[in-house]
């Protein structure tokens, strides 16, 4: 089996010169046809699959007549004209494969912000579960030159940290990593694997401010080191062929980059040596040794609540004697929680007014000590 045909949960990153033609401005909806065909042949076979895709401003600033350098509100208006059309692009390629396509705009506070974060995480993990192809874009009507991700190549890697994907395929226009320039070096060897991003393989991507190295390999490898932490494997690769997942099956050519550890487990390291710890939950004795066994944190197990923190921040777990359990995000704020504590889940829709997770932490969140 292949490395793609593993993933449970996979993304597919396009840029804008594979989707919209430069002279027309319009979508390539051949090449768009072959790629939804690939997605739809993922999904026959189990597995969830999100896109990030660019062409929003490349669309629309030809559809209201504008020519570049574009100024930031003149992009911004372009991508509001943009995005509609490849919104309804996308719609209508899944559509003949009878998949529901959604679209989900993000900026980079929603992947610092922790509420943000968790916001966007669940509805897409809802929209999967839902069956649906969320298509993401940055929302560049929005978004200022402060708060860009600024390419997609990191918005990809974010968004497979935001949701544990096992896979990240960036469709570009080299086949894969080279010792240097292949376009420039007759001699630039082809890099098949990477499961170190060492010094030297970072020097591979060349000087920032070159073609290769500037919106290029640069950026590429940032998001690279973003998807080896998160325990994503992610792969670069020619997009320009029809059927460019199919391509990549075939034996086409592409550098994967394999992570040590996989998604979940990457994560959890991430909330246990990263975050600091905002609040307590003090536990009774069943809902420790509920969570030593696997299980997420329900609100009738927690006995106390200290310390003040909002909704996605981190909080240590301890027992009534004061030993550390683990860590983990919570879902409701210092206040909520108080509100519910000792509580059955059916009964939180009834304390607070609105019905929110059954569990206070989500066993997915949950870090134990040891």
């Amino acid at each position: 089996m292949t490395i793609l045909a593993q993933a449970r949960r996979l993304i597919v990153k396009i840029g804008s010169s594979l989707l919209v033609d430069e002279t027309s401005g319009h979508v390539r909806r051949t090449w768009l046809d072959s790629l939804c065909a690939d997605l739809a042949a993922c999904r026959a076979r189990g597995q969830e699959v999100l896109v990030v895709s660019s062409g929003a401003v490349a669309v629309g600033r030809r559809q209201l007549g504008l020519t570049p350098p574009l100024r930031l509100e003149e992009k911004q208006a372009a991508a509001a004209c943009g995005q509609i059309r490849l919104a309804h692009a996308y719609q209508e390629a899944l559509a003949q494969h009878s998949l529901t396509v959604a679209q989900v705009l993000l900026t980079l506070d929603d992947s610092e912000d922790r509420r943000r974060y968790l916001n966007a995480r669940n509805t897409l993990e809802t929209l999967l579960r839902l069956g649906a192809v969320p298509v993401i874009n940055e929302n560049d009507t929005v978004a200022t030159a402060e708060i860009r991700v600024g390419d997609n190549d990191r918005l990809a890697a974010r968004v497979a940290q935001m949701v544990s994907a096992d896979a990240l395929v960036l469709f570009s226009d080299i086949d894969g990593l080279y010792t240097a320039d292949p376009r420039k070096h007759a001699d630039a060897r082809f890099i098949p694997e990477v499961r170190e991003l060492t010094p030297e393989i970072e020097a591979m991507a060349g000087d920032p401010g070159s073609a290769y190295g500037s919106g290029g390999m640069v950026t590429k490898l940032t998001a690279a080191r973003i998807c080896l932490s998160a325990g994503c494997r992610m792969a670069i690769t020619k997009g320009e062929t029809l059927h460019p997942l199919k391509a990549i099956e075939d034996g086409g050519r592409c550098t994967w980059f394999i992570p040590g550890s996989e998604p979940r487990t990457a994560r959890k390291q991430w909330i246990f040596g990263s975050m600091k710890p905002a609040g307590i939950l003090v536990l009774d004795d069943g809902a420790a040794r509920a969570l030593a066994a696997g299980r997420s944190l329900l609100p009738a197990g927690v006995v106390e609540v200290s310390g003040e923190f909002g909704r996605g921040d981190c909080v240590l777990v301890k027992t009534r004697d004061g030993r550390v359990l683990g860590r983990g995000l919570v879902a409701y704020s210092a206040a909520d929680s108080r509100a519910i504590l000792g509580r059955k889940s059916g009964e939180i829709e009834a304390v607070l007014g609105f019905r929110g997770r059954d569990e206070l932490i989500h066993r997915d969140d949950l870090v134990m000590e040891g």
